[in-house]
């Protein structure tokens, strides 16, 4: 992911982690799409994406509280037939986003507009949505990232560059924005959020995932992606909440319990910074 301050407006940032790390990316990339490709056409011969059930076992709006909870969802991918994250946590908030989308923003009938904001293309999110049947129509699936240069298609899915606080798209011209893991690494969330309820048509929908722990662990001289790590406390989670409100996105869910933000492990390691703490999983409904 690249952080619109990485890069200016027409440019194109350069990939985060190197150019051997882009490499080892793109053929992951190839791999996936060229996955996709296949079953989708194999499944659509039996109609089973058209019968594939629905997520369910991660909330629109939930904390990753323990172990169990990821595996529950990988599981859960596994007997859905999705192509799964190889980083497993990460299985758990991008199939949250995706039942989001499929029970809130899709009517049934799998035409629903989705931009993935600081995509990756070889993140779950798109092709999994890709799998459920959606992306038929022209332009109906695209992902945006600063990284991206020229664009590319895969299988009907479209990525190019775009800025998630300025995506040029017009008004609510989207029924669902899916955003895993970006905004922790220098996005300006009030843009951000200005500009998700701008492109959402009243009813659409917002699934954002971060970085969390009810108590933080120091990330002082942690860099990733450009900036100091940052992994989001209940308050900051509270004020984002209240910051989204503001712009017309209410949240799908409950975080007033004494305990909607606590979490009985930490679940979640990155190796490369040293630390560990969990994910939290926000939608959002514009009003």
């Amino acid at each position: 992911m690249t952080t619109p301050d990485e890069a200016s407006p027409g440019q194109v940032a350069a990939p985060p982690g190197g150019p051997l790390l882009a490499v080892a990316k793109r053929g992951a990339e190839r791999v996936l799409w060229g996955r996709v490709a296949l079953q989708r056409r194999a499944e659509a011969r039996r109609g089973y994406a058209a019968n594939r059930p629905v997520p369910t076992s991660v909330a629109p709006t939930a904390v990753l509280r323990t172990r169990a909870d990821w595996e529950r969802a990988v599981a859960e991918g596994r007997r859905l037939r999705l192509p799964l994250h190889r980083d497993q946590p990460k299985n758990w908030d991008g199939l949250g986003a995706v039942g989001a989308v499929l029970s809130l923003a899709d009517d049934g009938s799998r035409t629903a507009r989705v931009m993935d904001a600081g995509s990756a293309r070889y993140s779950p999110v798109l092709p999994w949505l890709r799998l459920y049947g959606l992306g038929s129509a022209e332009g109906s699936l695209i992902g945006i990232n600063l990284e991206f240069g020229d664009e590319v298609r895969r299988d009907g899915v479209v990525f190019r560059h775009g800025d998630v606080t300025a995506t040029g798209l017009g008004d609510g011209s989207l029924d669902a924005i899916t955003c895993m893991s970006v905004i922790e690494h220098g996005v300006p969330l009030e843009g951000f959020l200005r500009e998700s309820a701008r492109v959402l048509r009243p009813g659409g929908v917002l699934c954002v995932s971060t970085d969390y722990d009810q108590e933080p662990p120091d990330t002082t001289g942690r860099i990733a992606y450009g900036s100091e790590v940052k992994i989001f406390s209940p308050e900051d989670i509270r004020e984002l909440v209240a910051a989204a409100d503001q712009v017309g996105l209410e949240l799908v869910g409950d975080l007033s319990t004494s305990d909607a933000l606590s979490h009985e492990e930490r679940p979640v390691h990155w190796d490369r910074v040293g630390l560990d703490y969990t994910f939290i999983l926000l939608t959002f409904r514009r009003r």
